[in-house]
């Protein structure tokens, strides 16, 4: 646990200095990812990529090779359309399967490294639909869920705070920004009690990401205690927030409960 925690308060400190840099007019190219586990995913899908395209070309060359011994030699016309092949099969190896964004009712699912994976990875493809200042916190947020995900693998997945806090990123997180996207793109100025939806997502972002870095906190100290999670863990549906008449957006809470003596 003092390895993780270590790990986690590295995490946490770039966070910091992400959001700082944002806050200072550095946003990230939009291909880049917003954290470890779902440029983890890339990777392997890049891997797999290579490995097809290695496959086919070696196809190519042994079929090539052996036409040549039956018919005793391919000629000029036969390396031509051996050359053709192998750009056309990198070509389209290349470029496809592309990697596909996971469904929004899938992020929970598997293990805690899956989901935060597939959690950063959904995250990233919606930064283009949403405000400049909600996309500061999506980025921020990305690199605070690796510091969860670091403490998550150290729990017991039986605890009831784990499936909670899974809950908390792989359902209400995403479910807050999916909501927002639904809105309307000419009703997202209108203000309701004040604020407009733009502002909304900003503060319901803002309070997730403050939860997340006080949970991880948490589980870096193995206080499991402080994370006495009962089912009203969230009793707001992120999912419907932006959509009520008179939204606010409340911060998720933890339902704490002190040790017995």
């Amino acid at each position: 646990m003092a390895e993780g925690a270590s790990e986690s308060t590295l995490i946490l400190a770039e966070a910091r200095a992400s959001l700082q840099r944002q806050q200072a007019g550095g946003r990230r190219v939009g291909g880049r990812s917003i954290g470890r586990r779902s440029a983890e995913l890339k990777r392997l899908h890049v891997m797999r990529k290579a490995a097809r395209m290695a496959f086919a070309v070696m196809a190519i060359l042994l079929g090539a090779l052996v036409t040549g011994l039956v018919i005793d030699g391919i000629g000029f016309t036969g390396i031509v359309v051996t050359f053709l092949a192998i750009v056309a099969a990198l070509t389209v190896l290349g470029t496809f399967p592309k990697l596909k964004v996971p469904d929004l009712a899938a992020l929970n699912r598997g293990d805690v490294r899956s989901m935060v994976a597939r959690t950063e990875l959904w995250l990233e493809a919606q930064r283009p639909a949403l405000p400049a200042p909600a996309v500061n916190l999506i980025d921020q947020i990305g690199v605070q869920l690796d510091g969860l995900g670091v403490q998550l693998e150290g729990v017991d997945p039986a605890e009831p705070a784990v499936a909670e806090v899974r809950k908390l990123v792989g359902e209400h997180l995403p479910g807050m920004v999916e909501s927002y996207r639904r809105i309307p793109a000419n009703l997202r100025r209108e203000q309701r009690e004040g604020r407009n939806a733009d502002q909304q997502l900003t503060d319901g972002l803002g309070k997730i990401s403050q939860e997340i870095d006080a949970v991880t906190r948490q589980l870096a100290a193995g206080d499991l205690d402080a994370l006495a999670v009962r089912g009203r863990f969230l009793d707001y549906k992120y999912g419907d927030g932006l959509e009520q008449s008179a939204p606010q957006l409340a911060a998720p809470r933890l339902s704490v409960s002190k040790p017995e003596s």
